[in-house]
């Protein structure tokens, strides 16, 4: 017996308004293909609230007492998590050759650099920049970063917030990086490691909805927002870049993923390698 069927199908009109006030409120498309994918993912919530009918889930959902309670729920249950320590390694390659030789040499002692890790998930991305910084900043006195990292999932805020990982996780991980910058748990059988204090320190985590205000206060030098825009319509895609190039600093570095382009996108960009774009 499989767990669907003691759910009712979602109604086509039910279907209708949560895509609709999930592209309002985050602006993450789902087209009619990806409505078994709904339903999949927000079983778990209606188990939670002990309810068997979608019906009933969205006449909670849009009621006052929802709204307040469940739309952070709903959020965290229909964004999509995949990441890796290391994922398309010659972004950091490139970071580390090419970006943070030239900015320091720029700012010397008198500047934080800060890098914003956008749709950071589960921390992996924004631990792997603090470990690329922290090598470089041993090699160069005087150079200090934060991280800053953001999701819109609760949950896996939390999760990356505590550093802690299968061993299975980390393999993208150089061996050298691993005994530097992870601990192992003493109960080996849980085969879990731990993201040094000193490395957790230097990344902030924060929730964040791209359909909102960005709030901060201070522009970034580095953007890693990859793998994030494939999610959203182009108009949306080309509006929320527009709101990460006001928040970059002037020369300041742009990484999208592989499977994204801003052609044809008036941004104030210069592409310098594949994939990375720097501020005009």
């Amino acid at each position: 017996m499989t767990v669907n069927l003691s759910y009712k199908k979602l109604a086509e009109r039910d279907f209708k308004k949560l895509s609709q006030f999930i592209s309002a409120e985050c602006g993450i498309r789902v087209p009619p293909a990806k409505k078994t994918m709904l339903e999949s993912r927000l079983q778990r919530r209606l188990r939670s609230l002990g309810m068997s009918d979608y019906k009933d889930y969205c006449e909670y959902l849009f009621s006052l007492k929802g709204m307040e309670i469940e739309m952070p729920h709903l959020l965290d249950a229909v964004t999509t998590n995949t990441t890796h320590f290391f994922r398309e390694p010659g972004h950091f390659e490139y970071l580390h050759n090419k970006v943070l030789p030239q900015w320091h040499a720029e700012h010397k002692k008198d500047k934080e650099m800060i890098i914003w890790s956008a749709g950071c998930s589960s921390g992996e991305e924004p631990y792997t920049l603090s470990m690329v910084l922290a090598e470089f900043a041993e090699r160069n006195p005087g150079f200090s970063f934060v991280v800053v990292a953001t999701d819109i999932n609760n949950e896996v805020l939390e999760k990356a917030s505590l550093g802690i990982y299968d061993e299975e996780r980390i393999s993208g991980i150089p061996p050298l990086l691993k005994r530097k910058y992870l601990l192992r748990s003493r109960d080996r059988k849980k085969k879990l490691v731990r993201v040094i204090p000193a490395l957790r320190n230097k990344v902030k985590f924060r929730r964040l909805n791209f359909m909102g205000e960005f709030g901060f206060r201070e522009p970034m030098d580095v953007i890693f927002c990859r793998n994030v825009m494939i999610y959203f319509d182009r108009p949306v895609q080309e509006k929320l870049l527009q709101k990460f190039v006001f928040h970059l600093a002037s020369g300041g570095f742009i990484f999208i993923g592989h499977s994204e382009s801003l052609a044809g996108m008036d941004l104030g960009l210069e592409q310098t390698a594949p994939t990375i774009y720097r501020k005009k």
